[in-house]
């Protein structure tokens, strides 16, 4: 413990390279007790902003967008303030919907991204800032606030455009360890969500985790699901009720990102509705986070855990403890690194994706190519997954409640039948998190990624592509870095109407799985 809250970055690599990405990454430690002084202005500036705001609308990807997402999810509108929303696609149908869910007059867009660099929130605030002004002309700045380190080229971009307020980030701390800095709690305090609360339960966790051996409860947690990986627990699967039901979507970016790379890591699985004992291998582990009164979930766990399947348990009173199990994990997971043996806060395969569509949006873009659910090449991909596996579903098409549901209607089959963890991402959001442990962790990933024929397009203001290419060009790439690694893995596209195709794909794999010998030990 010592040396860790000495911010010691041998601790995990001794290399030279190694040792200055950490030396730089471990802000984290410490930023809830130095967002504090900051907290009564934030708090100012939330309530000016409310007078004249309806929705807050963070402009993000990956670790600046998956926080606010979350904190979203839990928290209810709080009257008197603005709802929170999250925009983290390039897919034109979601862009549009956004665009269409206020005027830019009662809209506050909040433009995250760490390096300032990132596509997708730059090419967000191009279109956005361009709708505005067709409003409200050179007042337009008014409705954004950024939150971008300090000296990017986001923050000398926004000074151009004029924008009500930039908020710095500390470059200190990578993306996925930054939701207790100013990417998680601007947009919480813009929605009126107690930040104040929110950091005090931050840092009462990290008290905590200053403890020795085993009262240490992120050293307990990052030692169980490490070494438990090791020895075969590997799949991390999230069990999670109300009201935090989405938390496992930080933390799959959190551990996947993390862990996955030098052929190994600790898959998150997140969504995954939980099944019997014996409709699970022997790989996984159990994180169940739910209210100490939710008796149904905890004996569900229970049964789970009699059934020979580890689990790691924790209680949650209200939203508000979203901050100490953010800490809790992001210590767990930094600990987890270690046991591993890698470099937990870099990401060294996340820029190959990101190259490769940079490369085929310069040579004129993606081809789609025509729409089928690609039967037979499905039926092959299904045949490949053996004991020990992991099915992904890596979905370029809007992320919706219909998409989700028919999507675990799919992911639930595939579990049932081969009794491999199963995971569904929506893309280009999971190539910021997963993305990373399916090209640099283990090659156990069997790979089915779907895309879309978009009903409408979107032109991208000042650029030669449309969102439309753009995520076509990231689904490119994406499969490009993929067999590049020899990994197993099929395409499909559909159709414009994709909840049909997304029926008639399930239908598919129904029946290859029929096919296919069904259920495997």
């Amino acid at each position: 413990m010592e040396r860790i809250w000495a911010e010691e970055a041998s601790f995990w690599k001794s290399e030279e390279s190694h040792r200055r990405t950490i030396e730089s990454a471990l802000g984290w430690l410490t930023i809830a007790d130095r967002m504090e002084p900051g907290i009564a202005e934030l708090r100012a500036f939330a309530a000016e902003v409310s007078r004249d705001t309806d929705r807050v609308v963070v402009l993000g990807m990956g670790g600046s967008s998956l926080a606010p997402l979350v904190f979203s999810d839990s928290f209810p509108a709080a009257q008197g303030s603005p709802r929170l929303e999250v925009l983290d696609s390039t897919e034109p149908a979601s862009v549009l919907a956004m665009l269409r869910g206020g005027t830019a007059s009662r809209t506050m867009y909040v433009v995250s991204s760490k390096s300032g660099t990132t596509l997708e929130p730059n090419v967000f605030f191009d279109f956005f800032y361009a709708e505005a002004q067709k409003e409200l002309g050179e007042r337009a700045g008014e409705r954004f606030v950024v939150v971008t380190d300090p000296g990017s080229a986001l923050e000398k971009e926004a000074g151009k455009r004029k924008v009500r307020r930039v908020f710095p980030g500390d470059p200190r701390i990578g993306g996925r360890y930054s939701a207790l800095s100013n990417f998680g709690i601007v947009p919480a305090a813009l929605a009126g969500i107690d930040v104040a609360e929110l950091l005090r339960r931050g840092r009462g966790m990290a008290e905590l985790c200053r403890r020795p051996g085993r009262d240490n409860p992120g050293l307990a947690l990052g030692a169980a699901i490490a070494s438990l990986a090791l020895a075969g627990h590997d799949k991390l699967t999230f069990d999670v009720g109300a009201p935090i039901g989405r938390f496992g979507m930080w933390t799959e970016q959190l551990v996947a990102e993390s862990t996955g790379k030098e052929g190994k890591g600790i898959l998150p699985v997140e969504g995954e509705p939980l099944g019997g004992v014996s409709d699970y291998g022997r790989d996984r582990l159990f994180a169940a986070l739910r209210r100490s009164t939710d008796e149904d979930g905890w004996r569900h766990v229970e049964r789970l855990v009699s059934g020979g399947h580890p689990a790691a348990r924790s209680s949650v009173d209200d939203a508000l403890d979203l901050s100490a199990q953010m800490f809790l994990w992001e210590f767990a997971t930094a600990v987890a690194g270690r046991v591993l043996g890698i470099n937990p806060f870099d990401q060294p395969n996340v820029q190959e994706a990101k190259d490769r569509t940079n490369e085929i949006l310069q040579g004129g873009g993606a081809d789609r190519g025509s729409p089928g659910t690609g039967g037979g090449e499905v039926a092959e991909l299904l045949a490949s997954i053996r004991p020990g596996d992991y099915f992904a579903i890596l979905a370029y098409v809007p992320s919706t409640e219909e998409h989700e549901l028919l999507l675990s209607e799919t992911r639930l089959r595939v579990r049932d039948s081969k009794r491999v963890a199963t995971t569904v991402g929506f893309g280009p959001r999971f190539l910021h998190s997963t993305g990373q442990f399916h090209k640099g962790g283990p090659p156990s990933g069997v790979f089915l990624q779907i895309t879309a024929e978009p009903r409408e397009d979107v032109a991208i203001p000042g650029k030669p592509w449309s969102f439309g290419q753009v995520v076509a060009a990231q689904a490119a790439g994406d499969l490009a870095a993929l067999r590049s690694r020899g990994r197993r893995a099929a395409r499909v596209h559909l159709g414009p109407d994709v909840a049909a195709g997304l029926r008639e794909l399930d239908r598919a794999v129904a029946g290859a799985l029929e096919t296919g010998g069904g259920r495997r030990a």
